[in-house]
């Protein structure tokens, strides 16, 4: 890799955001003016956008929805190392999820470089799951080609801005992945290339809208607040607060009350109530 292809993916790993996001780069390379993420929430990604499948055949994106969560990665599939890291990371953190892809959730990987095929994408997809090997993994994890009007119409939507680097011949872009809902709506969005197990697992059960979710997922969304200037959650000390104040008093009352019956109950073997 050479000296400006360097500059790149390092700018892009600290400059994580677009102008519209709450983190500002301290400085930015003029190839990487144009180049971020803007959140996106709740935007709706057509369903009409028409793209080509590992295997070469026409799928529309609303294929995939109705399901499950998904996960939504887009790179291409030549990049040099970035697309790389953000693969790897996502497979070695889901590697260690009690989710399973294919079952729990789905994956949309997408490429923006309407360049690559199918072949390529296969290859990629064969790679990733000799590095998951989880049982319907093959079923729920997508690689997709596109032509450039659909890439543009999917980017646009979801915020993800990138462009071609003449200089370096490669495209300058940023890292992440977002999170969407089983009906194609964007609900998370995470930066870099460190995606935490706990943090992914509680995003997609918040996509799922609470369908199946577990109640140990229920409470730990109540305790974990997700913070969008991070893409990461956090605990919600106040809301522990709270819920610790709430059932210290229920304990309390209960004990109260335990009290109340038993001398009620001893005062009537006596005799003694009125």
């Amino acid at each position: 890799m050479n000296r400006c292809a360097r500059s790149l993916l390092l700018a892009a790993l600290l400059c994580p955001l677009g102008a519209t996001g709450s983190v500002q780069a301290v400085y930015k390379p003029a190839a990487l003016k144009d180049v971020g993420i803007d959140q996106m929430l709740n935007a709706q990604i057509p369903g009409g956008l028409v793209f080509t499948d590992e295997h070469g055949r026409e799928v529309r994106l609303a294929d995939f929805y109705g399901r499950r969560p998904l996960i939504l990665a887009l790179v291409y599939y030549r990049c040099p190392m970035l697309c790389t890291m953000v693969l790897n990371d996502l497979a070695r953190s889901m590697n260690v999820m009690k989710m399973s892809c294919g079952d729990d959730f789905d994956i949309l990987t997408i490429s923006f470089d309407p360049r690559e095929t199918p072949d390529l994408a296969l290859q990629k997809k064969h790679s990733y799951l000799r590095a998951y090997q989880r049982p319907h993994a093959a079923d729920g994890w997508h690689f997709l080609t596109g032509t450039q009007p659909m890439i543009d119409e999917l980017t646009r939507t979801v915020g993800f801005h990138y462009t071609w680097d003449e200089k370096s011949q490669q495209f300058a872009h940023t890292s992440g992945i977002i999170i969407l809902s089983p009906q194609g709506k964007t609900i998370r969005y995470f930066y870099g290339i460190d995606y935490a197990p706990s943090d992914l697992e509680l995003s997609l059960a918040e996509a799922s809208g609470g369908k199946s979710t577990p109640v140990a997922d229920q409470i730990l969304l109540y305790c974990f607040h997700y913070d969008p200037s991070t893409g990461r959650y956090s605990l919600m000390v106040n809301r522990l607060v709270q819920a610790g104040g709430v059932a210290t008093t229920l304990i309390l009352a209960a004990a109260i009350m335990t009290m109340f019956f038993q001398e009620r109950h001893r005062r009537s073997r006596r005799g003694t109530v009125k």
